[in-house]
């Protein structure tokens, strides 16, 4: 079995292991190649066995390494309304910080 962990990192969840990559949010004063620390651990599993934290684990944290900033996907949005002559189009692409997994201590 591999050890994995759940961090929230600002509301959102990720289910992580060591040498994975996540997409998290933008962090606008982060730079690649820094270090970042994930402290709210919210479940923890090791070799079958499994700790949950009511809400978060103590002691418990996530490193990783920042990768470089990504753009997402873009979301395009369309607006119609039939007999109208209303037809509006546009898009917006969401920015993501790359970030590898480096360590799990719990």
């Amino acid at each position: 079995m591999t050890t994995f962990a759940v961090i929230n990192d600002r509301g959102r969840r990720f289910r992580v292991e060591t040498g994975h990559e996540i997409w998290i949010d933008l962090l606008k004063d982060a730079s690649a190649g820094s270090k970042i620390v994930f402290d709210r651990v919210e479940l923890l599993s090791d070799a079958g066995s499994i700790r949950v934290g009511e809400p978060t684990l103590t002691g418990a944290k996530v490193t990783g390494e920042i990768l470089g900033a990504k753009n997402g996907k873009k979301m395009v949005v369309f607006k119609y309304r039939r007999r109208k002559n209303l037809r509006r189009r546009w898009g917006a692409r969401a920015r993501y910080t790359r970030v590898s997994i480096q360590e799990i201590q719990g």
